[in-house]
């Protein structure tokens, strides 16, 4: 499989997991869903989410682990994953939530992520 296929999937799967983790608040701020909506309906709004991400997230495991025919390894997919998710969610984060800031901090943690990258790919 191409890696950037999977790298493609992963994305999507995280915008979805994303949504189906903070959507919520974003929906509460918004007055769609209010402080005083069940919370089995907001688990279950999640949950719709969630199965989306699963049906980007599987297949991108699957075909991009290198045993399938993949480039990746299991670290790999799994360092790869877990930079995609920060990446998604400090965009959510910034776009949807105006109040939260960027600090250097943040940045830094962003290096370190990068770093990490390098180090599971290194042979």
């Amino acid at each position: 499989m191409n890696p950037w296929l999977t790298i493609a999937l992963l994305v999507v799967s995280n915008v979805f997991m994303t949504f189906a983790w903070y959507g919520h608040l974003k929906l509460q701020n918004m007055n769609i869903i209010t402080s005083n909506t069940p919370l089995y309906i907001v688990v279950l709004i999640s949950w719709g989410l969630a199965f989306l991400e699963y049906s980007f997230q599987v297949p991108a495991n699957k075909f991009g682990y290198v045993e399938n025919g993949g480039s990746f390894s299991l670290m790999q997919l799994k360092v790869i994953q877990e930079v995609i998710t920060l990446v998604v969610f400090t965009l959510f984060t910034v776009l949807f939530f105006k109040g939260e800031q960027l600090h250097w901090n943040h940045f830094a943690a962003f290096l370190c992520l990068i770093a990490a990258v390098y180090l599971v790919f290194l042979k």
